[in-house]
């Protein structure tokens, strides 16, 4: 079976954090890391983390965002920002995925939905589902790649 670490970046938006980490159970590591989170909210957002069974790291300065990647457990890193979140459908693709044999890819795209006063949007797929010794990336979030594999499902992102 695979494993796969999260991978979230968090600043200054921490009262979203407890959101994104609940819809995780797909993963079998969290790593949170912290970017200029003001003192206050960088208690809260540490302790959210821990209760959740996340690992906690302050950002270093002069480290590009991608670099954590090297921090988690496992090759494949799920990065997603912390106001968005794993829906049921994708949470039973990733399990389905995991399980697999599946065809070899660097990373998988997934859909991005967002919700407007609206209703929901779509934003398109973004590589989310990376696996780290075929691909670096310097951003929060890893670049899309040709040769990329799609997985059903969304991610979800709240704009409250």
């Amino acid at each position: 079976m695979k494993k796969i670490s999260a991978l979230i970046h968090v600043e200054d938006d921490g009262r979203h954090l407890s959101r994104a980490l609940e819809t995780l159970r797909c993963c079998d590591e969290i790593l949170v890391v912290n970017h200029k989170s003001q003192k206050s909210e960088n208690n809260d957002v540490e302790k959210v983390a821990h209760e959740y069974g996340a690992s906690f790291k302050e950002s270093i300065v002069g480290v590009d965002d991608g670099a954590y990647a090297f921090d988690c457990q496992h090759d494949w890193i799920f990065c997603l920002l912390p106001s968005e979140t794993v829906s049921e459908a994708l949470e039973a693709a990733v399990l389905e995925w995991k399980n697999s044999d599946g065809k070899p890819a660097p990373g998988y795209t997934v859909s991005i939905r967002e919700q407007t006063k609206e209703g929901w949007r779509e934003l398109g797929r973004q590589m989310r589902l990376v696996n780290r010794t075929c691909v670096n990336w310097t951003g929060k979030l890893p670049p899309s790649a040709s040769n990329s594999l799609e997985i059903s499902g969304d991610l979800l992102r709240f704009s409250d």
